[in-house]
Protein backbone atom coordinates (compact mmCIF):
# COMPACT_ATOMS: atom_id res chain seq x y z
CA UNK A 1 0.00 0.00 0.00
CA UNK A 2 2.55 2.81 -1.24
CA UNK A 3 0.74 5.77 -2.59
CA UNK A 4 0.38 7.56 0.91
CA UNK A 5 4.02 7.75 1.18
CA UNK A 6 6.39 10.06 -0.70
CA UNK A 7 9.61 11.69 0.64
CA UNK A 8 9.89 14.96 -1.17
CA UNK A 9 13.41 16.21 -0.88
CA UNK A 10 16.04 16.55 -3.25
CA UNK A 11 20.20 17.06 -3.45
CA UNK A 12 23.38 15.26 -2.56
CA UNK A 13 22.30 12.81 -5.85
CA UNK A 14 24.38 9.93 -6.96
CA UNK A 15 24.89 8.23 -10.15
CA UNK A 16 22.45 4.96 -10.73
CA UNK A 17 25.30 3.19 -11.59
CA UNK A 18 27.12 3.36 -8.52
CA UNK A 19 25.85 0.44 -6.82
CA UNK A 20 28.56 -1.98 -5.99
CA UNK A 21 28.59 -5.63 -5.28
CA UNK A 22 25.45 -6.59 -7.85
CA UNK A 23 23.94 -9.68 -8.34
CA UNK A 24 25.66 -11.98 -10.04
CA UNK A 25 23.99 -13.77 -13.50
CA UNK A 26 22.51 -16.73 -11.62
CA UNK A 27 21.29 -14.76 -8.39
CA UNK A 28 19.74 -12.63 -11.19
CA UNK A 29 18.07 -15.19 -12.93
CA UNK A 30 16.29 -16.54 -9.87
CA UNK A 31 15.22 -13.44 -8.38
CA UNK A 32 13.92 -12.73 -11.43
CA UNK A 33 11.61 -16.71 -11.76
CA UNK A 34 10.65 -15.79 -8.48
CA UNK A 35 9.22 -12.24 -9.19
CA UNK A 36 7.36 -13.91 -12.58
CA UNK A 37 5.95 -16.56 -10.65
CA UNK A 38 4.41 -14.69 -8.47
CA UNK A 39 3.00 -12.03 -10.74
CA UNK A 40 1.15 -15.14 -12.95
CA UNK A 41 -0.49 -15.49 -10.15
CA UNK A 42 -3.97 -12.69 -9.79
CA UNK A 43 -4.08 -12.63 -5.96
CA UNK A 44 -6.52 -9.71 -6.20
CA UNK A 45 -9.43 -10.03 -3.32
CA UNK A 46 -11.83 -12.99 -3.30
CA UNK A 47 -10.16 -14.95 -6.02
CA UNK A 48 -8.62 -17.59 -3.27
CA UNK A 49 -4.82 -17.53 -4.60
CA UNK A 50 -2.77 -16.75 -2.35
CA UNK A 51 -3.06 -19.99 -1.21
CA UNK A 52 -2.18 -21.99 -4.57
CA UNK A 53 0.72 -19.29 -4.67
CA UNK A 54 1.87 -19.44 -0.67
CA UNK A 55 1.93 -23.42 -1.29
CA UNK A 56 4.24 -23.31 -4.86
CA UNK A 57 6.43 -20.71 -2.96
CA UNK A 58 6.30 -23.01 0.05
CA UNK A 59 7.06 -25.84 -1.91
CA UNK A 60 10.20 -24.49 -4.00
CA UNK A 61 11.82 -24.22 -0.41
CA UNK A 62 11.02 -27.55 0.59
CA UNK A 63 12.70 -28.46 -2.54
CA UNK A 64 15.78 -26.46 -1.54
CA UNK A 65 16.13 -27.98 1.86
CA UNK A 66 14.25 -25.78 4.32
CA UNK A 67 12.80 -28.32 6.59
CA UNK A 68 8.49 -28.99 5.82
CA UNK A 69 8.52 -27.87 9.77
CA UNK A 70 9.54 -24.52 9.37
CA UNK A 71 7.40 -23.65 5.77
CA UNK A 72 4.33 -23.25 6.72
CA UNK A 73 1.10 -22.25 4.92
CA UNK A 74 -1.57 -20.74 7.21
CA UNK A 75 -4.02 -18.39 7.37
CA UNK A 76 -7.36 -17.06 9.43
CA UNK A 77 -9.22 -18.29 6.55
CA UNK A 78 -9.32 -21.56 4.16
CA UNK A 79 -9.04 -18.74 1.40
CA UNK A 80 -6.27 -16.82 3.13
CA UNK A 81 -2.76 -18.32 3.23
CA UNK A 82 -0.11 -16.54 4.64
CA UNK A 83 3.28 -18.06 4.27
CA UNK A 84 5.63 -18.19 7.34
CA UNK A 85 9.46 -19.28 7.14
CA UNK A 86 12.05 -19.38 9.25
CA UNK A 87 15.82 -19.95 8.59
CA UNK A 88 17.11 -21.05 11.58
CA UNK A 89 19.92 -19.12 13.80
CA UNK A 90 22.34 -20.89 15.50
CA UNK A 91 20.77 -20.29 18.82
CA UNK A 92 23.17 -18.13 20.48
CA UNK A 93 20.38 -16.14 22.50
CA UNK A 94 19.23 -13.36 20.28
CA UNK A 95 15.89 -12.86 19.67
CA UNK A 96 14.25 -13.57 15.83
CA UNK A 97 14.05 -10.99 13.20
CA UNK A 98 10.98 -10.87 11.06
CA UNK A 99 10.62 -9.70 7.79
CA UNK A 100 7.40 -8.90 6.26
CA UNK A 101 5.61 -8.48 2.60
CA UNK A 102 2.43 -8.83 0.72
CA UNK A 103 1.48 -11.00 -1.96
CA UNK A 104 -1.90 -9.37 -2.59
CA UNK A 105 -2.32 -6.89 -5.07
CA UNK A 106 -5.44 -4.91 -5.85
CA UNK A 107 -7.32 -5.51 -9.21
CA UNK A 108 -5.94 -4.18 -12.49
CA UNK A 109 -8.39 -2.79 -15.18
CA UNK A 110 -6.51 -4.75 -18.00
CA UNK A 111 -7.69 -3.10 -21.06
CA UNK A 112 -6.63 0.35 -19.74
CA UNK A 113 -2.91 -0.88 -19.57
CA UNK A 114 -0.16 -1.52 -22.23
CA UNK A 115 0.83 -4.89 -21.41
CA UNK A 116 -0.41 -8.31 -19.56
CA UNK A 117 -0.92 -7.08 -15.86
CA UNK A 118 -0.79 -11.03 -14.64
CA UNK A 119 2.65 -11.59 -17.16
CA UNK A 120 6.34 -10.00 -15.44
CA UNK A 121 7.45 -7.97 -19.26
CA UNK A 122 10.43 -5.95 -19.12
CA UNK A 123 10.55 -3.44 -21.23
CA UNK A 124 13.07 -0.05 -21.77
CA UNK A 125 14.79 -0.59 -18.88
CA UNK A 126 11.44 -1.68 -16.16
CA UNK A 127 9.56 -4.59 -15.12
CA UNK A 128 6.17 -3.92 -15.54
CA UNK A 129 3.31 -5.92 -14.17
CA UNK A 130 0.43 -5.73 -11.43
CA UNK A 131 2.70 -5.69 -8.25
CA UNK A 132 5.80 -5.34 -9.02
CA UNK A 133 6.12 -1.81 -6.65
CA UNK A 134 3.08 -3.18 -4.50
CA UNK A 135 4.14 -5.19 -3.12
CA UNK A 136 5.21 -9.32 -5.05
CA UNK A 137 8.66 -7.30 -6.11
CA UNK A 138 9.39 -7.21 -2.17
CA UNK A 139 8.13 -10.53 -1.37
CA UNK A 140 10.05 -12.03 -3.93
CA UNK A 141 13.47 -10.78 -2.72
CA UNK A 142 12.76 -12.27 0.47
CA UNK A 143 11.85 -15.29 -0.84
CA UNK A 144 15.18 -15.59 -3.61
CA UNK A 145 16.91 -14.39 -0.66
CA UNK A 146 15.98 -17.19 1.47
CA UNK A 147 17.16 -19.53 -0.92
CA UNK A 148 20.46 -18.04 -1.60
CA UNK A 149 21.08 -17.91 2.25
CA UNK A 150 20.35 -22.15 1.88
CA UNK A 151 22.25 -22.49 -0.98
CA UNK A 152 25.49 -21.25 0.93
CA UNK A 153 25.12 -23.08 3.88
CA UNK A 154 24.30 -19.70 5.98
CA UNK A 155 23.48 -20.06 9.52
CA UNK A 156 22.70 -16.55 11.17
CA UNK A 157 23.16 -15.99 14.86
CA UNK A 158 19.39 -15.52 15.34
CA UNK A 159 16.48 -16.87 13.42
CA UNK A 160 15.31 -15.14 10.26
CA UNK A 161 11.44 -15.40 9.85
CA UNK A 162 9.69 -14.35 6.52
CA UNK A 163 6.08 -14.16 6.88
CA UNK A 164 4.64 -12.74 3.47
CA UNK A 165 0.89 -12.22 4.45
CA UNK A 166 -2.25 -12.45 2.14
CA UNK A 167 -4.73 -9.66 2.36
CA UNK A 168 -2.59 -6.48 3.49
CA UNK A 169 -4.63 -4.55 0.66
CA UNK A 170 -7.73 -5.35 2.27
CA UNK A 171 -8.09 -6.23 6.14
CA UNK A 172 -5.10 -7.40 6.87
CA UNK A 173 -6.90 -10.44 8.79
CA UNK A 174 -3.80 -12.21 7.87
CA UNK A 175 -1.34 -10.38 9.83
CA UNK A 176 -3.28 -9.57 12.36
CA UNK A 177 -4.43 -13.20 13.09
CA UNK A 178 -0.48 -14.12 13.47
CA UNK A 179 0.10 -11.76 16.03
CA UNK A 180 -2.91 -12.59 17.95
CA UNK A 181 -3.31 -15.99 17.47
CA UNK A 182 0.01 -16.96 16.39
CA UNK A 183 2.57 -14.67 18.18
CA UNK A 184 5.15 -16.91 19.21
CA UNK A 185 5.63 -18.17 15.43
CA UNK A 186 6.17 -14.44 14.91
CA UNK A 187 7.85 -13.08 18.10
CA UNK A 188 10.49 -10.62 17.40
CA UNK A 189 13.34 -8.30 18.18
CA UNK A 190 12.21 -5.94 15.43
CA UNK A 191 10.64 -6.22 11.87
CA UNK A 192 11.62 -4.96 8.29
CA UNK A 193 9.08 -4.19 5.98
CA UNK A 194 9.38 -4.67 2.27
CA UNK A 195 6.69 -2.60 1.80
CA UNK A 196 7.29 1.05 2.78
CA UNK A 197 10.77 3.10 2.60
CA UNK A 198 12.95 3.08 -0.24
CA UNK A 199 14.78 5.25 -2.13
CA UNK A 200 13.65 8.22 -4.39
CA UNK A 201 15.33 9.12 -7.66
CA UNK A 202 15.40 12.43 -8.84
CA UNK A 203 16.29 12.94 -12.60
CA UNK A 204 17.83 9.52 -12.80
CA UNK A 205 20.08 10.06 -9.90
CA UNK A 206 19.65 8.62 -6.40
CA UNK A 207 18.85 11.15 -4.02
CA UNK A 208 17.75 10.30 -0.56
CA UNK A 209 16.57 6.70 1.45
CA UNK A 210 13.92 6.55 3.42
CA UNK A 211 12.90 4.55 6.90
CA UNK A 212 9.35 4.39 7.43
CA UNK A 213 9.40 3.85 11.42
CA UNK A 214 6.09 4.74 11.83
CA UNK A 215 1.96 5.02 10.43
CA UNK A 216 -0.86 7.23 10.80
CA UNK A 217 -3.47 5.30 12.49
CA UNK A 218 -6.80 4.77 10.31
CA UNK A 219 -10.67 5.26 10.63
CA UNK A 220 -13.03 6.21 8.54
CA UNK A 221 -16.56 7.57 10.66
CA UNK A 222 -19.74 7.41 8.58
CA UNK A 223 -22.06 10.40 9.64
CA UNK A 224 -25.69 9.97 8.73
CA UNK A 225 -29.28 12.20 9.37
CA UNK A 226 -32.73 11.04 9.34
CA UNK A 227 -36.07 12.37 9.11
CA UNK A 228 -39.10 11.75 7.48
CA UNK A 229 -38.62 13.07 3.73
CA UNK A 230 -41.59 14.19 1.73
CA UNK A 231 -42.47 16.06 -1.54
CA UNK A 232 -39.60 18.01 -2.82
CA UNK A 233 -42.16 20.60 -3.84
CA UNK A 234 -42.51 21.49 -0.08
CA UNK A 235 -39.04 21.74 1.63
CA UNK A 236 -38.32 21.19 5.11
CA UNK A 237 -36.11 22.89 7.37
CA UNK A 238 -34.27 19.69 8.39
CA UNK A 239 -33.05 18.36 4.91
CA UNK A 240 -31.08 15.78 5.62
CA UNK A 241 -27.95 16.51 2.50
CA UNK A 242 -28.33 19.78 3.87
CA UNK A 243 -27.56 19.07 7.63
CA UNK A 244 -24.55 16.48 6.27
CA UNK A 245 -23.08 18.98 3.50
CA UNK A 246 -23.10 21.75 6.74
CA UNK A 247 -21.82 19.13 9.22
CA UNK A 248 -18.86 18.30 5.90
CA UNK A 249 -18.33 21.89 5.86
CA UNK A 250 -17.11 22.15 9.43
CA UNK A 251 -15.36 19.38 9.40
CA UNK A 252 -13.26 20.92 6.07
CA UNK A 253 -12.86 23.74 8.29
CA UNK A 254 -11.09 22.51 11.04
CA UNK A 255 -7.20 22.37 11.93
CA UNK A 256 -6.48 19.37 14.55
CA UNK A 257 -2.99 20.97 15.32
CA UNK A 258 0.37 20.53 14.59
CA UNK A 259 2.30 17.72 15.64
CA UNK A 260 5.89 16.62 15.79
CA UNK A 261 7.31 13.07 17.18
CA UNK A 262 10.82 11.62 16.57
CA UNK A 263 10.22 10.44 13.76
CA UNK A 264 8.87 13.87 11.52
CA UNK A 265 10.69 15.99 13.65
CA UNK A 266 14.22 14.41 12.27
CA UNK A 267 12.02 14.11 9.11
CA UNK A 268 12.15 17.83 8.65
CA UNK A 269 15.44 18.39 10.29
CA UNK A 270 16.96 16.06 7.75
CA UNK A 271 15.12 17.03 4.74
CA UNK A 272 16.19 20.47 5.21
CA UNK A 273 19.76 19.79 4.71
CA UNK A 274 18.71 18.98 1.31
CA UNK A 275 16.46 22.10 0.38
CA UNK A 276 17.21 25.80 -0.25
CA UNK A 277 15.24 29.16 0.54
CA UNK A 278 11.96 29.87 2.78
CA UNK A 279 11.36 25.88 2.59
CA UNK A 280 14.75 24.65 4.21
CA UNK A 281 14.30 27.42 6.97
CA UNK A 282 10.96 26.23 7.40
CA UNK A 283 12.10 22.91 8.01
CA UNK A 284 14.46 23.86 10.33
CA UNK A 285 12.13 26.22 12.39
CA UNK A 286 8.87 23.03 12.71
CA UNK A 287 11.79 20.92 13.67
CA UNK A 288 12.77 23.18 16.64
CA UNK A 289 11.75 22.03 20.05
CA UNK A 290 8.93 24.35 19.68
CA UNK A 291 7.65 24.16 15.89
CA UNK A 292 7.24 27.34 14.72
CA UNK A 293 3.50 27.16 13.90
CA UNK A 294 4.02 29.80 11.00
CA UNK A 295 6.32 27.64 9.46
CA UNK A 296 4.25 24.52 9.93
CA UNK A 297 1.53 26.41 8.08
CA UNK A 298 3.60 27.23 4.81
CA UNK A 299 4.68 24.15 4.55
CA UNK A 300 1.30 22.60 4.64
CA UNK A 301 -0.13 24.93 2.40
CA UNK A 302 2.50 23.97 -0.19
CA UNK A 303 2.36 20.21 -0.17
CA UNK A 304 -0.56 18.27 0.90
CA UNK A 305 2.13 15.37 2.15
CA UNK A 306 3.61 17.86 4.49
CA UNK A 307 0.10 18.92 5.77
CA UNK A 308 -0.69 15.29 6.16
CA UNK A 309 3.19 14.44 7.97
CA UNK A 310 1.96 17.31 10.97
CA UNK A 311 -1.77 16.95 11.34
CA UNK A 312 -4.15 14.38 12.21
CA UNK A 313 -6.21 14.60 9.08
CA UNK A 314 -10.37 14.00 8.43
CA UNK A 315 -11.73 14.18 4.86
CA UNK A 316 -14.87 13.17 3.33
CA UNK A 317 -14.68 10.44 0.61
CA UNK A 318 -18.20 9.30 -0.02
CA UNK A 319 -21.87 10.42 0.24
CA UNK A 320 -24.86 8.48 -0.27
CA UNK A 321 -28.77 10.35 -0.19
CA UNK A 322 -31.91 10.60 -1.69
CA UNK A 323 -34.25 8.05 -3.08
CA UNK A 324 -36.31 9.79 -6.14
CA UNK A 325 -35.52 13.53 -7.70
CA UNK A 326 -38.52 14.40 -6.54
CA UNK A 327 -38.46 13.33 -2.71
CA UNK A 328 -36.96 14.82 -0.31
CA UNK A 329 -34.29 12.42 1.42
CA UNK A 330 -35.30 10.60 4.48
CA UNK A 331 -31.31 9.63 5.32
CA UNK A 332 -28.07 10.93 3.83
CA UNK A 333 -24.65 9.37 4.94
CA UNK A 334 -20.87 10.79 4.52
CA UNK A 335 -18.11 8.53 4.86
CA UNK A 336 -15.29 10.29 6.36
CA UNK A 337 -11.65 9.03 6.91
CA UNK A 338 -9.17 10.07 9.11
CA UNK A 339 -5.87 9.45 9.39
CA UNK A 340 -4.55 9.79 13.16
CA UNK A 341 -0.86 11.11 14.11
CA UNK A 342 0.44 8.07 16.38
CA UNK A 343 -0.25 8.88 19.92
CA UNK A 344 -4.06 10.49 19.26
CA UNK A 345 -6.61 8.63 20.99
CA UNK A 346 -9.40 7.39 18.44
CA UNK A 347 -12.43 8.61 20.86
CA UNK A 348 -10.66 11.99 21.05
CA UNK A 349 -11.00 12.44 17.49
CA UNK A 350 -14.61 11.71 17.35
CA UNK A 351 -15.16 13.82 20.43
CA UNK A 352 -13.19 16.37 18.08
CA UNK A 353 -15.43 15.89 15.28
CA UNK A 354 -18.68 16.05 17.08
CA UNK A 355 -18.13 18.71 19.06
CA UNK A 356 -17.38 20.64 15.52
CA UNK A 357 -20.34 19.26 13.79
CA UNK A 358 -22.71 20.26 17.06
CA UNK A 359 -25.88 18.31 15.70
CA UNK A 360 -27.21 16.00 17.81
CA UNK A 361 -29.54 14.63 14.72
CA UNK A 362 -26.43 13.55 13.25
CA UNK A 363 -25.36 10.14 14.09
CA UNK A 364 -21.69 8.71 14.16
CA UNK A 365 -20.69 5.08 13.69
CA UNK A 366 -17.41 3.54 13.29
CA UNK A 367 -16.39 1.62 9.68
CA UNK A 368 -14.21 -0.92 11.77
CA UNK A 369 -11.86 -0.95 15.23
CA UNK A 370 -9.00 1.31 15.09
CA UNK A 371 -5.72 -0.14 15.35
CA UNK A 372 -2.89 2.28 17.31
CA UNK A 373 0.92 2.49 15.77
CA UNK A 374 3.17 3.42 18.04
CA UNK A 375 6.54 5.16 16.29
CA UNK A 376 9.46 2.44 16.21
CA UNK A 377 12.71 3.79 17.94
CA UNK A 378 15.32 4.60 15.87
CA UNK A 379 17.63 2.09 16.79
CA UNK A 380 20.85 2.20 16.68
CA UNK A 381 21.44 -1.05 16.14
CA UNK A 382 19.38 -0.98 12.99
CA UNK A 383 20.02 2.75 11.34
CA UNK A 384 23.63 2.16 11.70
CA UNK A 385 24.06 -0.75 9.59
CA UNK A 386 21.34 0.27 7.41
CA UNK A 387 23.84 3.69 7.46
CA UNK A 388 26.89 1.96 6.65
CA UNK A 389 25.31 -0.52 3.24
CA UNK A 390 23.57 2.84 2.10
CA UNK A 391 26.94 4.34 1.86
CA UNK A 392 28.01 1.35 0.47
CA UNK A 393 26.06 0.58 -2.58
CA UNK A 394 24.42 4.14 -3.22
CA UNK A 395 26.88 6.50 -1.58
CA UNK A 396 26.27 9.06 1.22
CA UNK A 397 22.73 10.48 0.57
CA UNK A 398 20.63 10.96 3.68
CA UNK A 399 19.13 8.70 5.29
CA UNK A 400 15.51 10.21 6.39
CA UNK A 401 13.00 8.38 8.53
CA UNK A 402 9.64 8.92 7.81
CA UNK A 403 5.64 8.53 8.96
CA UNK A 404 3.26 6.59 6.30
CA UNK A 405 0.33 8.97 5.63
CA UNK A 406 -1.20 5.31 4.67
CA UNK A 407 -0.86 2.02 6.38
CA UNK A 408 0.61 -1.04 6.19
CA UNK A 409 1.03 -4.46 7.77
CA UNK A 410 3.86 -3.16 9.98
CA UNK A 411 1.23 -1.25 11.91
CA UNK A 412 -0.40 -4.54 13.29
CA UNK A 413 2.93 -5.88 14.57
CA UNK A 414 4.32 -2.57 15.89
CA UNK A 415 0.86 -2.28 18.08
CA UNK A 416 1.88 -5.89 19.06
CA UNK A 417 5.00 -4.65 20.13
CA UNK A 418 7.27 -5.53 17.64
CA UNK A 419 9.47 -2.34 16.54
CA UNK A 420 8.96 -2.24 12.37
CA UNK A 421 10.99 -0.13 9.76
CA UNK A 422 10.25 -0.27 6.37
CA UNK A 423 13.16 -0.71 3.57
CA UNK A 424 11.65 -1.09 0.60
CA UNK A 425 15.20 -0.65 -0.99
CA UNK A 426 13.81 0.00 -4.28
CA UNK A 427 14.90 3.25 -5.84
CA UNK A 428 12.18 5.50 -7.99
CA UNK A 429 10.85 8.44 -9.19
CA UNK A 430 7.83 10.17 -6.17
CA UNK A 431 6.24 11.62 -9.67
CA UNK A 432 5.50 8.08 -11.52
CA UNK A 433 4.58 6.53 -8.49
CA UNK A 434 2.29 3.75 -10.20
CA UNK A 435 1.31 1.31 -7.19
CA UNK A 436 -2.44 0.66 -7.60
CA UNK A 437 -2.72 2.40 -11.04
CA UNK A 438 -2.16 1.51 -14.95
CA UNK A 439 1.33 0.55 -15.85
CA UNK A 440 2.88 -0.38 -12.49
CA UNK A 441 6.37 -1.08 -12.82
CA UNK A 442 10.12 -0.85 -10.69
CA UNK A 443 13.56 -0.13 -12.78
CA UNK A 444 15.19 -3.36 -13.59
CA UNK A 445 18.47 -2.50 -12.18
CA UNK A 446 16.20 -0.97 -8.96
CA UNK A 447 14.55 -4.08 -8.58
CA UNK A 448 18.24 -5.95 -8.32
CA UNK A 449 19.74 -3.74 -6.22
CA UNK A 450 16.92 -3.65 -3.85
CA UNK A 451 17.72 -7.63 -3.80
CA UNK A 452 21.33 -7.09 -3.35
CA UNK A 453 20.93 -4.82 -0.52
CA UNK A 454 18.36 -7.16 1.36
CA UNK A 455 20.69 -10.04 1.09
CA UNK A 456 22.90 -8.08 2.58
CA UNK A 457 21.66 -5.90 5.11
CA UNK A 458 19.90 -8.72 6.65
CA UNK A 459 22.91 -10.94 7.00
CA UNK A 460 24.46 -8.07 8.99
CA UNK A 461 21.47 -7.88 11.24
CA UNK A 462 20.74 -11.51 11.95
CA UNK A 463 24.75 -11.63 12.97
CA UNK A 464 25.84 -8.50 14.08
CA UNK A 465 28.61 -10.01 16.01
CA UNK A 466 29.88 -11.95 12.96
CA UNK A 467 29.29 -9.45 10.29
CA UNK A 468 31.86 -6.75 9.30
Amino acid sequence: MRGAMLILVVGLIVPVGAATQTLNEADRALAREILAEMIAVPTIEGSGLTVPLAEGLAARLIAEGFPEEDVRVMGPTPDLGNLLVRLRGTGTGLRPILLLAHMDVVPAVTEAWSTDPYQLVEQDGFFYARGTSDNKGGASMLVANLIRYRREGYVPERDIIVLVTADEETTSAGIKWMVDRNRELVDAEFALNSDSGGGELRDGERAVFGVQASEKMYLTFRLTAENPGGHSSRPRPDNAINEVAAALTRIAAHDFGVRLDDVTRTFFERSAATKSGQEAEDMRAVAADEPDLAAAARLSAGSPYFNALLHTTCIATRLEAGHADNALPRSATATVNCRIFPGVPADEVQQTLERIVDNPSISFTRDRVPTPSPPSPLDPAVMDPVRELVDDMFGEIPIIPTMSTGATDGLYARNAGIPVYGISAIFADPEDARAHGQDERVGVEEYFDAVQFWYRLVKRLASPRVMP
